[in-house]
């Protein structure tokens, strides 16, 4: 019997690439798994940016109205079972075990990706464990992700960037066209950015498919450390600040406010529970602060993000902050990302930076990425073997009035977390089987 580990390695090697859109290969080991329909409501989100806040709120708002969520996300910072989460809790290890020994022995000869594998073991453990709803989070463009597989009773698409051109296209309305892909005839779209490009609104209405746009169908009001939300059915007022933090955030929770008042579980959902979901929401990675360890240390912020948009809802961010000292930046990019547009749109708020290697086949390493950037930045580089190295470093130079900003990928802040918790910064994580190595 394979080991989990030894699992995630057989699926790295089962298919030649890894990436391969399409459902063809999907539906049929469905079709050989007797896959049912989910008897429940599914909410499906896709976007360049904020689908993973948006479906952490949208899970954390109905497990606090009493419900039984699976929340499906990818890709993992540090341990691969953080993807399939029932709960609210990761799935356990002997159960994914089962799921991929099931899918293995239904797709015969048929050739899965890494990531269709994964969203394959996702469907089964929450059919399985005869949930209220599901949240999936699509993995890369809509259309033809392997999420796309199952049929949504609501459809969000958060925001539109370049972001995967080589997959989705070179324009905004190419990329929106396929994320698009998620909506369904009479199911409602939700779109989470008040510029959301024509193509979207375009395709939901050849679909007949009830349209709900931030600024038109729903919006939000800021009001003092409270905020309002107004929607097609739900009033809601005096909520609390959403427990993330950054400025949009409150388009996400309004964005997934707007998908969950179309679920027909609308009874349960009450004022309450939406207050303490927004409250309780829990997301690594996006903002986060983590304060000093000791006494004289700087404040840490981690975020993932990994595209010019993003980096510039970083940047807004750390305006926002109060800067009694110096920002570092310990940072790492893969080789198919913007890395000239993401090191500009950061440019103004970064005092210093510590350019980091990256692994894998997507990897870049540290002296080609400082080359990229350093005319875009106004900031010392320098470069380091390795996240953890650069955070030693920049940890080094920081006092206690300072910022260390660790962003550009999953890959970057998932080692950043092993290391603040050797090193005592971070609590000790409770997960118990790491997979630090697989993270395409």
């Amino acid at each position: 019997m394979r080991s989990l580990d030894e699992w995630l390695e057989h699926q790295m090697r089962v298919h030649p690439q890894t990436i391969e859109l399409g459902l063809e290969r999907l539906a049929e080991v469905l079709e050989r798994l007797k896959f049912p329909k989910p008897r429940v409501p599914v909410i499906t989100i896709a976007g360049t940016n904020g689908k993973g806040s948006v479906a952490a709120y949208c899970a954390s708002v109905l497990a606090a109205a009493g419900q039984r969520v699976g929340l499906f996300t990818s890709p993992h910072l540090r341990d691969y079972r953080e993807r399939i989460r029932i709960d609210g809790a990761p799935v356990e290890t002997a159960a994914l075990v089962a799921a991929f020994e099931r899918i293995e022995a239904a797709r015969g000869e048929i050739s899965l990706t890494f990531f269709e594998f994964n969203a394959l073991a996702a469907f089964v453990l929450f059919d399985q464990a005869r949930l209220d709803a599901w949240v999936l989070e699509i993995g890369m463009g809509g259309r033809l992700d392997a999420v796309n597989i199952i049929d949504p009773t609501v459809a969000v698409v958060v925001s539109i960037g370049l972001d995967h051109q080589e997959y989705l296209g070179s324009t905004l309305d190419s990329i929106a066209r396929e994320k698009a892909g998620i909506f369904r005839r009479a199911v409602p779209a939700v779109l989470g950015s008040r510029d959301a490009p024509a193509a979207l609104a375009q395709r939901a209405r050849e679909l007949g498919a009830p349209l709900k746009r931030l600024g038109a169908e729903f919006d939000f009001k800021r009001q003092g450390a409270e905020w309002s939300y107004e929607g097609l059915k739900w009033h809601l007022s005096r909520l609390p600040a959403p427990a993330l933090r950054g400025e949009h955030q409150f388009a996400n929770a309004a964005t997934a406010l707007a998908a969950l008042e179309e679920l027909p579980i609308e009874a349960v959902l009450s004022p309450e529970a939406v207050a303490c979901g927004l409250a309780r929401v829990e997301l690594a990675g996006r903002f986060q602060l983590i304060e000093p360890g000791r006494p004289g240390e700087p404040v840490w912020i981690l975020d993932v993000a990994h595209n010019p948009a993003a980096a510039a809802v970083l940047a807004a961010n750390l305006r926002a902050l109060p800067r009694p000292g110096r920002t570092y930046a310990v940072c790492g990019i893969l080789a198919d990302k913007d890395a000239v547009g993401v090191a500009r749109a950061l440019a103004q708020e970064i005092d210093r930076w510590w350019v980091c290697s990256t692994e894998g086949p997507r990897g870049t390493e540290a002296r080609a990425l400082a080359a990229l950037i350093e005319p875009q930045v106004r900031g010392k580089i320098e470069t380091a073997p390795s996240i953890a190295a650069g955070c030693e470093a920049a940890r080094r130079e920081a006092g206690a009035a300072d910022h260390i900003v660790v962003f550009g990928s999953f890959h970057v802040v998932g080692p950043a977390l092993d290391w603040l918790e050797a090193e005592g910064v971070l609590h000790p994580a409770r997960h118990t089987h790491y997979t630090h190595a697989h993270r395409p």
